[in-house]
Parts: structure tokens; sequence; C-alpha cells
């Protein structure tokens, strides 16, 4: 049974950085992605990046270029996002999942396409 547990959100000012992490078990990984979500308050789920496992390849939100990097360490079956210089409005929950990897990157958007979820982490980013 595939799980995957995040953690790393906690209270942070504006302007600040945080580092979320994704332990994933249960199967092998090989021609999954695994991807990041993020629901606000009174919001949809917004995707914001995806990587590839095996070949490593990335795909971000707009939203989110230049300022999150996601990342993977192979041994540790552990995915990350690194968020920097946060606002407010990157209040949210986060979420990890996982699909197998698309083949139009622009079907990572769809949160219904993904075989599973964690259960999130919060991420607060105070004014």
């Amino acid at each position: 049974q595939v799980q995957l547990v995040e953690s790393g959100g906690e209270l942070v000012q504006t302007g600040g950085s945080l580092r979320l992490s994704c332990a994933a078990s249960g199967r092998s990984f090989s021609n999954y992605a695994m991807a990041w979500f993020r629901q606000a308050p009174g919001k949809e789920r917004e995707f914001l990046a995806a990587i590839a496992w095996s070949s490593g390849s990335t795909h971000y939100a707009d939203s989110v270029k230049g300022r999150f990097t996601i990342s993977r360490d192979n041994a540790k079956i552990t995915v990350y996002l690194q968020m920097n210089t946060l606002k407010p409005e990157d209040t949210a929950v986060y979420y990890c999942a996982v699909r197998r990897v698309p083949y139009y990157p622009s079907n990572y958007y769809y949160q219904g396409l993904y075989d599973y979820w964690g259960q999130g982490t919060q991420v607060t980013v105070s004014s």
C-alpha cells in the first residue's frame, strides 16, 4: 500500500523560506511522477510542481516558477519542495501526490489523475 507522508509545514514570516518533505513508500516509483499541490481556505486545490522519479525532469506552475524548487532523494524515496520568498498568499495546506508520468506535461495539473495523496502539511505565512 502506497503511503505519502508530508512534513515541514510551519508558521513563517513573509520573505522566509521553508522546505517541505514527502516520504513515499509501498511500491516502486520508477514510472511515476510526484507532485506538490496546495489548497488555500475557500479555494480549489492548485498544482505547483512535479518531478518524474526516474528522469528527474521537472514541471512548474507559472505562479511558483523561480521561487519554488522540487527535488528528490532516490535513496530516501523522498521528494522536497523548497519554497523561497514566501508571501502571505502562499498560506495553504500543501499536499504531495503520485501518478504515472504523463505524456503531456499539462496533465500534471489535473488532480483527478493522481493515484495517491498524502494527508497534507499546513504552511502559514504571516505578514
